[in-house]
């Protein structure tokens, strides 16, 4: 009987690579919210999961790493909502544009948070990466959504995969800038945004601000 014992608690405890890395990334994440990416180390989510020190540095070397792992993850998911958006012709296309944009936008304390800390100085190449995974992965997504949208004359763009390129580059600066602008700021920057994006696409005027002035409203919404 104790034999069969030891072996169940064996079973219970033993998880796959995988399971224990995505076990690490959501405690850490945890912690870099509740404590800030500076204040938490290691050795909280050592104890907060109950592994040793081994295991953890098996799969992740430094918290770099691991803050490197948590970006990494948070990218690909919104890589992922965005192919389920572009690919749902039930919605408008102008709606699946807004989609898109907002399911790449980092949301709660955890992610807001973690992209603090790879928009520092020391983190500069973290970013950059981050920057290149979105271009590889969203712009083929957009540049779908632009060649549907020239077929049914709602826009016409002559290089759909560059004006693709333009609007995620632009996106990515533009909403950089949320946490440091007033809702007045925001709302100007939001006309503009769109003004530039129908411009890009050759669509007619103001027939994206309704469904795209919906991101800047949320950011306006919050400044109240």
């Amino acid at each position: 009987m104790r034999l069969g014992y030891e072996w169940v608690l064996v079973m219970r405890v033993v998880k796959s690579a995988e399971e224990r890395k995505n076990e690490i990334l959501d405690v850490a994440e945890q912690l870099f919210a509740e404590k800030g990416f500076d204040n938490a180390s290691t050795n909280d989510i050592i104890k907060r999961i109950g592994i040793a020190r081994g295991t953890l540095y098996h799969h992740f070397k430094s918290k770099e790493e691991i803050l490197d792992a948590i970006v990494n993850r948070i990218t690909n998911a919104g890589i992922a909502r965005a192919k389920i958006i572009v690919s749902d012709k039930t919605i408008p296309l102008q709606d699946r544009l807004t989609g898109i944009i907002l399911a790449l936008n980092v949301s709660g304390d955890v992610q807001e948070e973690v992209f603090e800390q790879i928009h520092k100085p020391q983190n500069a190449l973290l970013h950059q990466k981050m920057q290149e995974q979105l271009l590889s992965g969203v712009v083929p997504i957009i540049t779908t959504l632009i060649e549907e949208g020239n077929e049914i004359g709602l826009f016409d763009s002559k290089y759909p995969a560059e004006a693709a390129e333009m609007i995620m580059i632009y996106s990515s600066v533009a909403f950089d800038e949320f946490s440091d602008l007033s809702a007045r700021e925001i709302e100007i920057k939001g006309k503009a945004f769109i003004c530039h994006i129908e411009r890009i696409l050759s669509a007619k005027e103001n027939s994206l601000v309704e469904p795209i002035m919906i991101i800047f409203k949320k950011q306006m919404k919050q400044k109240n």
